[in-house]
């Protein structure tokens, strides 16, 4: 079993930056992917950002540019860094831990970008 924990959504201004973090616990020597997905109201979950444990990403053509992932081995907590923010960024963020044989989900933070 996987346990991950997410934290770092607020509230932000148009054009503002937060930092969201998700520590991982339990059989994480399975895990091959961690990444963030996302899901806003009324639509369905997405791709945000992926990273492999070798440190290959993947991402969403909407973030492109502006927000980063990045994966710390020793602390087992990867984060995303999300910057210029959009109100269309708004959305309940999920981390997600990826083994070869299950997907394990956070229990979401809410981001809001508004002014």
């Amino acid at each position: 079993q996987v346990q991950l924990v997410e934290s770092g959504g607020g509230l932000v201004q148009p054009g503002g930056s937060l930092r969201l973090s998700c520590a991982a616990s339990g059989s994480i020597f399975r895990i091959k992917t961690m990444g963030w997905y996302r899901q806003a109201p009324g639509k369905e979950r997405e791709l945000v950002e992926t990273i492999t444990a070798a440190g290959s990403t993947n991402y969403a053509d909407s973030v492109k540019g502006r927000f980063t992932i990045s994966r710390d081995g020793a602390e087992n907590t990867v984060y995303l860094q999300m910057n210029s923010l959009k109100p269309e960024d708004t959305a309940v963020y999920y981390c997600n831990g990826r083994t070869a044989l299950s997907d394990y989900w956070g229990q979401g933070t809410q981001v809001t970008v508004s002014s």
